[in-house]
């Protein structure tokens, strides 16, 4: 099926609706955020609004694709920045990670959070959020393939479900031991997928995981 993430070309008070309802989106919920709140927000008229977006599934769609080209801009330009350290592997994406979970406007993945919030039923929307996640898998695999892992396929599929789910808790619990749980997880997950004769002469990991 063709890729969903293809933005829209932007005007003025496009723009501004957007924007405003990204913000309003990510940080209260896309159920809990009607659409006259986003028009005196955006300070626009109901008909420029309606004229853009002719249903709030419009501009779901198009706060999802504006998230997922920041998100993955970002995640991946920081995540690269780290990986050319000597030494680097996989558990440096929890110190990326631990990055964005410290910003004061976190509030999880808005994809997760919009497919928890029973968007899946729109198949505009839930396309967007299949191809966010397997973009985010793609950017592992290319990851794993680079540092010489075994089935990178496989490395990429268990390293996004170790981010997922830290994602998730954290945004549960705010407990910092969820980053060195996600670290150690992601070096193990690395470790195990090294050529055998490379993981010999690592050092073990420790017996336990905080939070366990």
């Amino acid at each position: 099926m063709k890729s969903a993430l293809v933005p829209s070309s932007p005007s003025a008070a496009r723009e501004r609706i957007v924007l405003t309802a990204s913000r309003l989106f990510y940080r209260d919920g896309v159920r809990a955020t009607g659409i006259d709140k986003i028009i005196a927000e955006s300070e626009v008229a109901k008909m420029s609004f309606y004229r853009h977006f002719p249903s709030k599934n419009d501009l779901v769609a198009e706060y999802l694709l504006r998230r997922h080209e920041w998100w993955m801009n970002w995640f991946s330009a920081a995540v690269e920045k780290r990986l050319s350290q000597a030494g680097a592997g996989l558990e440096v994406i929890a110190e990326v990670l631990m990055r964005w979970f410290e910003e004061p406007d976190f509030r999880g993945c808005a994809f997760i959070n919009a497919q928890a919030e029973a968007f899946s039923q729109e198949e505009k929307i839930q396309q967007i959020i299949q191809d966010h996640k397997q973009a985010l898998q793609a950017f592992l695999q290319e990851i794993a393939t680079r540092l010489g892992l075994e089935n990178p396929l496989q490395t990429a599929a268990s390293s996004l479900l170790v981010i997922e789910g830290t994602i998730v808790r954290s945004q549960m619990t705010r407990d910092s031991d969820v980053f060195e749980t996600c670290r150690l997880l992601l070096r193990r997950i690395g470790r195990q997928a090294r050529r055998p004769e490379v993981a010999a002469i690592e050092p073990d990991l420790p017996p336990y995981l905080p939070g366990f």
